[in-house]
């Protein structure tokens, strides 16, 4: 039986928003596929509040910490990447980001996104959350 990989933020993140709220940051199937869970606006050591109220620089930030758990996880980080899901309180001011940051981390091609309008995150300071699936390349 094949068993699945989980991965934890390795960063001090990890220990500040993700064990104590008994979550994996990703999880790798058989065959290579790693799911990574929603990624938020936190910084490397868990702060969120300096980028409160720049959704843009949430969006960088949330981008910056999946290509962070993806390597953890032993992918090559967005290279990988083939699904996007990305959620935005304000979809009007949250989605533009996403779209040039897409571009920036994924240059030589193009994942499948789904992009919804949510009310709320679980995190209130948060506008903008984004999950994404990677097939990992050996």
């Amino acid at each position: 039986m094949t068993s699945l990989h989980y991965t934890t933020d390795p960063a001090p993140a990890g220990d500040i928003i993700v064990r104590p709220t008994h979550y994996s940051s990703a999880v790798e199937l058989p065959g290579g596929i790693i799911k990574v869970s929603g990624q938020g606006s936190w910084d490397a050591n868990g702060n969120l509040n300096d980028v409160a109220t720049d959704e843009a620089a949430q969006v960088a930030r949330a981008f910056e910490n999946i290509d962070r758990v993806l390597k953890a996880a032993g992918s090559r980080g967005w290279a990988d990447v083939y699904a996007v899901r990305a959620y935005a309180v304000n979809p009007d001011t949250g989605f533009p980001p996403m779209v040039e940051q897409l571009k920036k981390w994924s240059p030589d091609h193009r994942p499948v996104l789904t992009a919804i309008g949510v009310g709320a995150l679980f995190v209130p300071e948060m506008k903008v959350e984004i999950e994404v699936e990677a097939l990992k390349v050996e």
